[in-house]
């Protein structure tokens, strides 16, 4: 089954001064998140420490709608999308073949279970200083993103995959589902657990971790992503917004945007094999 290339977007917008850093003005943010899917998704949020839970951490987005909340102006935390979740079944595991996080509609502060694709967000409360993005698939992938300012910049844009590594993922990183489908596509530190993959012990730097075969096949499909610890993506130049990797990357310079557009499943032109069970967004079990 065939579905349009570009149906899943997640859009950030700074609207609001709320507070004052010394002489300047900080901006709070609101989350725009449209699901252009054919089928629902469930977005999720986890705060780094110290920052607090936006959305109640997760909810599910039915296909055609959206959805927005409010961001403090300093927050600091990770966005992603859950797929094929089904809270009310007490026979599955899990509640989300991808992206899971115990098994709760609302994640509250828990991360999602690997693979999944992840937005990962620093925002400055002071204004004079940059916030940061990127789009990460270290520990693997499930759904394509990309990362654009609105208006619409080129030269502020993380661009999306050009290739659905679900399609093209390898036998001993594929994620299955039930039905034997491929849902999720592993990094191979998430794989294999080793230092080569991992970037860490006697592989911890730069020189000596070097791309793998693996992570140049994440490369291939999503090039303006963080395929390794250890990876240099495309750089902004002259963005309103630094892209850098929460790992071990050096930022690059520009200034805070307006507003972010981040579109999922957006820039590639494959199609899906299959759709992600959970065609409804199902009450979660009562408490």
């Amino acid at each position: 089954m065939k579905f349009p290339k570009s149906f899943c977007i997640l859009s950030l917008f700074l609207i609001s001064h709320f507070f004052t850093t010394g002489n300047e003005v900080a901006q709070a943010c609101t989350f725009t998140i449209s699901n252009r899917c054919p089928f629902p998704i469930w977005p999720a949020t986890a705060a780094n420490q110290g920052h607090p839970v936006i959305a109640k951490g997760g909810f599910c987005l039915p296909s055609g709608q959206i959805k927005k909340f409010q961001v403090p102006g300093d927050w600091t935390g990770r966005v992603w999308a859950r797929t094929g979740c089904n809270f009310a079944n007490k026979n599955w595991k899990t509640g989300c073949q991808t992206g899971d996080c115990d098994g709760k509609l609302e994640c509250m502060g828990s991360t999602g279970l690997p693979p999944a694709t992840l937005v990962q967000i620093a925002l400055q409360a002071d204004k004079s200083k940059p916030s940061y993005y990127d789009v990460s698939v270290v520990d693997g992938y499930n759904l394509p993103v990309s990362v654009m300012t609105k208006p619409y910049s080129s030269k502020c844009k993380i661009g999306g995959c050009v290739k659905n590594m679900n399609n093209i993922c390898p036998e001993e990183l594929q994620v299955l589902n039930e039905e034997k489908e491929v849902v999720a596509c592993k990094s191979a530190c998430l794989a294999y657990n080793v230092d080569k993959f991992c970037c860490r012990n006697a592989y911890g730097s730069p020189e000596k971790c070097r791309p793998s075969v693996y992570s140049r096949m994440f490369k291939e499909a999503c090039p303006w992503y963080y395929s390794y610890a250890y990876d240099t993506p495309a750089p902004l130049d002259n963005a309103k917004l630094r892209s850098r990797s929460f790992l071990r990357q050096t930022p690059i310079p520009v200034l805070p945007p307006p507003w972010l557009v981040v579109p999922w499943c957006s820039c590639w032109m494959g199609a899906y094999k299959t759709t992600p069970a959970g065609g409804f967004c199902p009450k979660a079990p009562p408490a």
